[in-house]
């Protein structure tokens, strides 16, 4: 301990202090990254401190589960008690970095932010399924559930092109966790790969799902000829083929 007043001491090991991300977002691929200090943090004997912590990108983090550890196996956690807080209004940005106020020379150590990977998602990946379909066209559905925060769905297809869909229906459960449904119709000269794309902006979080429509995704065409003297009908699908005369 270096003495830099009679009185008031320095906590050496809080200028070593580190907040490291255990078991929270992964930083790869767009995903969130939880951000501590770029320098040491020091303190003195008594005074109030903020442990830096930050969510990048920016997002909502008043409804997440938030932990604090430290490595340490011989630390007493009951004497954080009534000296930790958050600031509420910052949560909502991303910033989760708490106070510790009356700081002791037992404070010293190395700290860790922990954000668990819920909080990025905690979600289903999107699944298709065929609601109506025709001769010429097919009706698509896309649910996705288990969402936070609330996602956005896009239909694309097999080009990258945005389809035009029906209004996205969202739920929230109780858990506040999202469910979003939306439909899509989807013309016969569309058959190639269709996209539901369930995206995240604020977190540069995304999951396809990838539904070849061919041809068999229709149902058969019925042709119709009349003849002079008669009816001569034609029915053709993909199984049969039979020819009916009068």
């Amino acid at each position: 301990i270096h003495r830099i007043h009679p009185h008031i001491h320095s906590l050496p090991s809080l200028k070593r202090m580190s907040i490291i991300l255990d078991s929270g977002c992964i930083s790869s691929s767009g995903q969130p990254l939880v951000v501590g200090p770029s320098q040491a943090v020091v303190a003195t004997v008594g005074e109030e401190i903020v442990l830096p912590c930050h969510i990048k990108p920016e997002m909502d983090a008043s409804r997440t589960r938030l932990e604090w550890a430290r490595p340490d196996p011989t630390h007493v956690w009951p004497s954080y008690g009534g000296r930790t807080s958050l600031i509420i209004h910052k949560l909502e940005h991303g910033d989760v970095s708490p106070k510790l106020s009356n700081v002791t020379v037992s404070d010293e150590g190395t700290y860790r932010c922990l954000v668990p990977q819920s909080m990025c998602f905690a979600a289903s990946l999107p699944f298709i399924r065929v609601m109506n379909r025709t001769s010429s066209r097919v009706v698509l559905q896309c649910e996705p559930a288990g969402w936070y925060p609330e996602p956005e769905l896009l239909w694309l297809d097999g080009e990258g092109n945005l389809l035009s869909a029906g209004p996205t229906e969202t739920l929230r459960g109780p858990d506040d966790l999202y469910t979003v449904s939306s439909r899509v119709t989807v013309e016969k000269r569309h058959s190639n790969n269709i996209t539901c794309r369930v995206q995240q902006k604020n977190i540069n979080q995304s999951r396809d799902m990838f539904l070849p429509v061919k041809r068999e995704f229709f149902l058969p065409t019925v042709t119709k000829w009349l003849l002079t003297g008669g009816r001569f009908d034609c029915l053709f699908s993909l199984y049969y083929f039979r020819v009916f005369t009068i």
